[in-house]
């Protein structure tokens, strides 16, 4: 919406405009929406401008010229998204031909807590209630069946980008809604690997919503599954899924937290912070310690883990201390996986998978390798490993003693 400073009257005009166009499309291709605001509150300046109509016609012209697509042979399956560290029920090797695959997300703006130690807090933007979003799952070639809802209560406008598509901002101008209301968008998965997706509403909203963790991953597995660089097969036993998280909590002058009533209120507060470049968390999962303690992940040795790592922000490091990463796929899946690495990289933006197999019991600690975010900002997850020992691979020969010096 925009607010009409002068009448003090809610303006619905960009509303009707967005209805069944490709206005947020055309807005962020011309560069015409330098910031938005949260719709409960005026800017102080106005900043949003509806840009051009001629361009926005044409956009939505070319849409509505566009031939069908016959989709009469497609079956059509249900998946079922779970919560963060977990995924979904799906097939590593597809069965049968392409299928329409529908999933459901849905806007939760909600109050979250950051760090339990300082009750650090904020207005998280997220998709279906977590801190990543959940992980879809697909295969090279099904179509994402999109059911994108937002609830009545929130307060924002939202909408949603996958780096996996092709087009309209990665299906971001065609799913702008507000509280209240629901979209469908259908893609086609025609790219293997791991993508982020995000919320991106256009300006100053995108880095906002992205960091108050509005962001996910998507996985487009090889219809033939996962493989090394000679063709064999790399069946896995369980996803590990880790969102990194980075957040720029506003602060007062005492350097406490701010807290605020809704969500939207910390809108400048938080870009204030933002322009700082200086994250306050960096975390895994939505939280410091989201995923350590008696949230670690738990893992048998001899059990192969596949561990999807996104980050929709900034560059990360993941290291896995202990272990390896036997397999890294850091571009696509349908390059040669990376093997013996140590540490790997995860691009701003990007969605890395790797893959390791557990050698020995204990507790392993995965950590970004900036270890100044890792210890003191919380990037940090613990895999607990049950199983026996092996001496073959590592022995305390002599236990911490006293000596003379």
């Amino acid at each position: 919406m925009l607010y009409d400073t002068k009448a003090g009257t809610l303006n619905t005009s960009r509303r009707n405009v967005l209805r069944g166009t490709a206005l947020a499309g055309a807005a962020a291709i011309t560069g015409t929406f330098a910031a938005a605001a949260p719709m409960r509150r005026p800017l102080s300046t106005p900043t949003l401008r509806i840009p051009d109509n001629a361009l926005v016609q044409a956009q939505a012209q070319q849409m509505a010229e566009a031939e069908p697509v016959d989709l009469s042979g497609y079956e059509r399956v249900q998946q079922r998204l779970v919560r963060p560290p977990y995924a979904p029920d799906h097939d590593q090797v597809a069965t049968g031909e392409p299928k329409i695959v529908e999933i459901e997300l849905t806007v939760d703006e909600r109050l979250m807590v950051v760090d339990e130690d300082t009750g650090a807090s904020i207005w998280a933007m997220t998709y279906n209630g977590s801190v990543p979003g959940p992980l879809i799952i697909v295969h090279q070639g099904d179509y994402v069946e999109l059911t994108l809802k937002s609830h009545t209560r929130n307060v924002l406008e939202h909408n949603i980008d996958f780096h996996a598509s092709t087009g309209a901002l990665g299906g971001g101008a065609l799913t702008h809604i507000y509280p209240g209301e629901e979209t469908v968008l259908r893609w086609k998965a025609t790219k293997a690997g791991c993508f982020t997706y995000h919320c991106a509403p256009g300006g100053a909203m995108i880095p906002y919503h992205v960091c108050h963790g509005m962001n996910g991953a998507v996985m487009v597995l090889p219809r033939d599954g996962l493989k090394d660089r000679d063709g064999n097969a790399l069946p896995y036993d369980k996803i590990a899924y880790i969102g990194e998280q980075d957040y720029y909590l506003p602060t007062d002058e005492n350097g406490t937290y701010r807290t605020y009533q809704n969500a939207g209120d910390d809108y400048a507060d938080s870009l204030a912070a933002m322009r700082t470049l200086t994250p306050t968390h960096v975390v895994f999962n939505g939280a410091v310690d989201a995923l350590t303690g008696n949230r670690a992940i738990t893992v048998e040795v001899g059990q192969t883990i596949l561990m999807i790592h996104n980050q929709c922000n900034r560059d990360s490091r993941p290291h896995l201390i202990g272990g390896h990463g036997a397999f890294v796929w850091e571009s696509s899946f349908t390059d040669p996986p990376l093997t013996g690495m140590e540490t790997w990289f995860v691009r701003g933006g990007s969605a890395v998978a790797a893959m390791y197999t557990f050698e020995q019991p204990g507790v392993y600690a995965y950590v970004n390798h900036n270890l100044i975010e890792a210890a003191l900002l919380g990037a940090t997850a613990h895999f607990s490993v049950s199983g026996l020992w092996n001496n073959a691979l590592m022995e305390q020969v002599v236990a911490p003693r006293t000596i003379e010096t």
